[in-house]
């Protein structure tokens, strides 16, 4: 095994999950290549990887040699011990378990749910449009994904339509929302509700396709159920992670579209020729190359979990470096993403770069779903309910920026949003399909 340590910064560094890490992260990358060590005042030392090769490496083949690192306390302490928090065999049970949800044939089931989400915020948007109202795009996002993760998971038992509402029960998991100790009050709170209905549906012995159903009607290989507290653990993370991924990329999805109105075009264009808006289909909108491209291409360039820890569970070489057991882990698809070394243009909005596979490291270097045995299990949930959205509204309306001039900031965070309100001026098209 090497024993060359990465080179890095002779000044002392603590990271942590936030834009002046991210900084740090790109500047050492910049001034000491794609893999770089950092050591904390403390004498703590930590692995930043930018190299799409070497975090491939980690994530795949050596995956059973590290586990979760820093950061995700805070996650835990929203979230339990559910699938994106926990590790060894706790989470192999659980993501075996979990698994038979989200085969395809599982999420074309829900489809339908996607799709009058969707026309309930076209309604929204025509609205807009008519009374020349502004749309804030977080605002309309965070309804629309919160509206269908709750629908997917709780079906009838509940009213999902005003699942973001201000007064909802969930609420807090709203941009909006203060980050303080009311937010574990009502997750307490979402839990004891959570228990009710799992109840009810325990009692009634109806066994449903939403995703309560197909969780309480999981088993590991002794067949075994969840238990309860397992089974809310993953409620919850199903709630968070099923509509926060899919708000945050859509945002973002709207407003390239709205700075970029030729490619808005040629995307309705094409979403056209599937028979959107009134004839969205399972088979239309797998037929959808370009719309896929700028999906893509909005996740490379806004991945909405912008950075993974990882802490070695024991001494591991990557590449000519060598990392030592205990040390602390870092891989930013954001910044491996937008790194001049993989990517032409970096910075510019290209779906078209995704037509080809292109280069192996290009290849590589695109995972804002993670990679290996942890990448996302709703991945394919969260492009379907994405490219259903697109196919129901963009027909029918053009967005248009309030301020075309103005880059939103984004915020780093535990997940990736824009720090100011981004707003639309929608305006109906001439002649829209029928």
């Amino acid at each position: 095994m090497s024993s060359i340590r990465p080179p890095g910064p002779v000044e002392p560094a603590d990271l942590g999950i936030d834009q002046p890490t991210l900084e740090l992260l790109r500047e050492a990358a910049e001034g000491h290549g794609p893999v770089v060590r950092f050591v904390s005042a403390s004498g703590r030392s930590s692995v930043y990887v930018e190299d799409p090769e070497l975090a491939q490496k980690l994530l795949v083949r050596k995956h059973g040699q590290s586990s979760k690192g820093r950061g995700f306390e805070r996650v835990k302490m929203l979230l339990g011990n559910g699938l994106i928090v926990s590790d060894g065999d706790h989470w192999r049970r659980s993501r075996t378990m979990v698994q038979p949800a989200f085969k395809p044939r599982s999420i074309e089931r829900m489809a339908d749910r996607m799709l009058e989400h969707s026309r309930m915020m076209a309604a929204d948007w025509l609205s807009a449009a008519e009374s020349g109202a502004q749309v804030d795009l977080a605002e309309a996002t965070t309804q629309f994904g919160l509206g269908v993760i709750v629908d997917c998971i709780f079906g009838d038992d509940v009213d999902a339509r005003n699942a973001a509402a201000p007064d909802s029960r969930f609420a807090f998991l709203r941009p909006d929302a203060a980050r303080d100790l009311s937010m574990v009050q009502a997750a307490r709170a979402l839990r004891q509700w959570i228990t009710s209905v799992v109840e009810q549906r325990v009692q009634s012995a109806e066994s449903r396709q939403d995703f309560l159903g197909l969780y309480l009607d999981a088993r590991d290989k002794n067949d075994e159920p969840f238990s309860e507290r397992e089974l809310l653990d993953e409620m919850i993370t199903l709630i968070v992670a099923g509509f926060e991924t899919t708000a945050n990329t859509l945002t973002w999805v709207w407003y390239e579209l709205a700075r970029h109105p030729e490619i808005a075009t040629l995307v309705r264009d094409e979403l056209v020729g599937s028979g959107a808006p009134d004839q969205v289909s399972l088979e239309s909108v797998e037929q959808l190359p370009l719309t896929l491209q700028v999906l893509q291409e909005t996740l490379r360039l806004y991945p909405p979990v912008w950075l993974y820890t990882r802490r070695a569970n024991e001494d591991i070489e990557l590449g000519d470096f060598h990392v030592s057991e205990g040390e602390q882990i870092y891989l930013s698809p954001y910044l491996t993403q937008r790194s001049a070394r993989y990517w032409e243009s970096p910075d510019q909005f290209m779906p078209q770069r995704f037509e080809s596979a292109g280069q192996k490291a290009q290849g590589l270097a695109f995972f804002p779903f993670s990679l290996g045995p942890r990448r996302c299990v709703g991945e394919h949930f969260s492009y379907l309910e994405m490219k259903i959205q697109l196919a129901r509204i963009l027909p029918l309306l053009t967005p248009v920026l309030d301020c075309p001039e103005r880059t939103p900031e984004c915020e780093f965070a535990i997940n990736l949003r824009s720090r100011d309100p981004i707003f639309l001026t929608l305006t109906t098209r001439e002649n829209p399909p029928q």
